[in-house]
């Protein structure tokens, strides 16, 4: 009986460790859309602190910043499955 719960206990932990792996490898893969998030970000910083009498560009431009974003991020999860 010892034997078998130190084998269910080995191939529990051997399926976390495959996940964890398996989970970074996935987002090591995309370091492309990590960057691009990063710098949609940064963007979306930027637009923040800018004067905000644009016309109303600023706002477009950081509402379409923001959708970036979110397509980004399910592309990220998209690519991660």
């Amino acid at each position: 009986m010892l034997h078998r719960v130190k084998s269910i206990a080995l191939a529990l932990a051997l399926v976390g460790v495959g996940a964890v792996l398996g989970g970074g490898t996935a987002l090591a893969v995309q370091g492309h859309m990590l960057a691009a998030k990063g710098d949609l970000q940064a963007a979306a910083n930027e637009l923040n602190a800018a004067v905000p009498d644009k016309a109303g560009h600023r706002v477009k431009a950081l509402d379409l910043v923001n959708r970036a974003i979110n397509q980004t991020n399910m592309g990220i999860r998209a690519g991660a499955m």
